[in-house]
């Protein structure tokens, strides 16, 4: 099987209209606002691990109701409690959990992005090689939760596409956009390798999230980001699921 090379979004996808561009509210809010304060990447980055459990408070957390009598006997007969509707659910809940970091405007803050499609998109590939990879460590199942976790975002990208005004070519972009999002999986893949150069997963978050003009020279945003990235994963790969 021939190895997949990405490359960046704006070279290689037909234009349309970008949704949420900040460009000119920036540039003329910039008199008015007072500068936004310094963010100290390196504390940020290397902060104490937490929980991976969501606050009982949290508008992401959601619990099943625990039906009895006639409503569960009712739901079992229409396959509510099966293998496959709960890992549907189950894989939504981690979608609306990756699409919530994704959306966080300090990312863009932080690494001075613009909120377009291009820059959301990246992020969120990179996101979901953090989850997809994880749950392949977890053998057949996880493998199994990824798929549907893959189909719900595939969804949700083509709904992207459509709100940003594509349709008569919403086919020819969603092939182009599945090709970057294997592309990237490849690179990320690649750079994590025992063999890969240090500096590998940080040229790829470079080329895939930050680049522009094909620069392949990584800017400290993106080599931190890439150190982080790599911590992230290790910390979630020593991590019990449960």
């Amino acid at each position: 099987m021939s190895k997949v090379i990405p490359f960046p979004l704006r070279q290689h996808l037909p234009a349309f209209p970008l949704p949420h561009c900040r460009c000119a509210a920036g540039a003329a809010a910039a008199t008015d606002s007072p500068p936004n304060p310094a963010v100290k990447l390196d504390k940020l980055f290397w902060s104490k691990p937490t929980s991976l459990a969501l606050p009982s408070d949290s508008p992401l957390r959601i619990e099943e109701s625990n039906y009895e009598g006639i409503p569960r006997f009712i739901l079992k007969l229409m396959l509510f409690y099966s293998k496959q509707s709960k890992s549907i659910r189950g894989a939504n809940v981690v979608y609306k959990r990756v699409v919530s970091q994704v959306e966080k405007q300090a990312i863009y803050d932080v690494f001075n992005l613009e909120k377009t499609f291009r820059t959301t998109f990246s992020l969120l590939v990179l996101h979901m090689w953090l989850c997809l990879r994880r749950l392949k460590a977890e053998g057949k199942e996880g493998v199994e939760f990824g798929q549907y976790l893959y189909e719900i975002y595939n969804h949700d990208v083509e709904l992207r596409v459509s709100k940003a005004g594509v349709n008569l070519l919403l086919i020819r972009w969603m092939k182009d956009l599945e090709k970057i999002f294997y592309g990237n999986i490849v690179a990320y893949d690649s750079a994590m390798l025992p063999e890969a150069k240090h500096d590998e997963l940080a040229n790829a978050v470079w080329r895939n999230v930050f680049s522009d003009d094909g620069s392949p020279i990584p800017s400290d945003a993106a080599a931190q980001s890439a150190v982080h990235t790599k911590r992230q994963f290790s910390l979630g790969t020593s991590c019990s699921p449960r």
